[in-house]
């Protein structure tokens, strides 16, 4: 999907040397995809201690 976007030049060209992308577009994509993992792992870690997991492990796995 092609998209026009007004960038800094500067921040692409440290995009990339940071990423080792050849072309911008491939510099993006990874700086989206690395956002993106970074926002899942900030939810997931907002869970921590919220959940009161009372779970016996040896009578889960029938051990006396």
């Amino acid at each position: 999907m092609r998209t026009t976007l007004d960038i800094p030049e500067s921040l692409i060209i440290e995009a990339m040397k940071v990423t080792n992308a050849k072309t911008k577009s491939e510099a993006i994509k990874e700086a989206l995809k690395a956002q993106i993992a970074r926002v899942k792992r900030q939810r997931l870690l907002s869970f921590k201690g919220k959940n009161d997991l009372d779970i016996d492990i040896d009578s889960t796995r029938k051990r006396k």
